[in-house]
């Protein structure tokens, strides 16, 4: 088993119970599912006709509208989910400019 360790330093999400973590987990300890009739498009043809959907959220809260309509809605929600973590986190400096001697990825906001 490795030994290298994992810290986890901040929580993003979009759930069919909300668009931040607050409110799926609020809907998930209130004992509410998230699964509802399929309203984004007629489902009468499909053998199921329930699902999970995420909410309308307003992305231009993470992105400019511009940007954000060059995405795919599942983009636009893992993007949505990351920079919800990056400011959950505290880290939000750190990673617009991050040290010299560092390496990795930047997540523009």
């Amino acid at each position: 088993m490795s030994k290298r360790r994992v810290v986890v330093t901040g929580l993003g999400m979009l759930s069919p119970l909300g668009a931040s973590v607050e409110t799926s987990w609020e809907g998930l300890t209130a004992g509410h599912s998230g699964i509802a009739p399929i309203a984004a498009f007629d489902a009468d043809s499909f053998p199921v006709r329930f699902g999970g959907a995420v909410p309308e959220f307003d992305m231009s809260s993470y992105l400019p509208a511009k940007e954000a309509r060059r995405m795919d809605g599942f983009i636009q929600w893992g993007l949505a989910a990351g920079i919800q973590a990056i400011r959950h986190s505290g880290l939000e400096d750190y990673v617009r400019r991050p040290p010299k001697n560092t390496r990795g990825k930047k997540v523009r906001q």
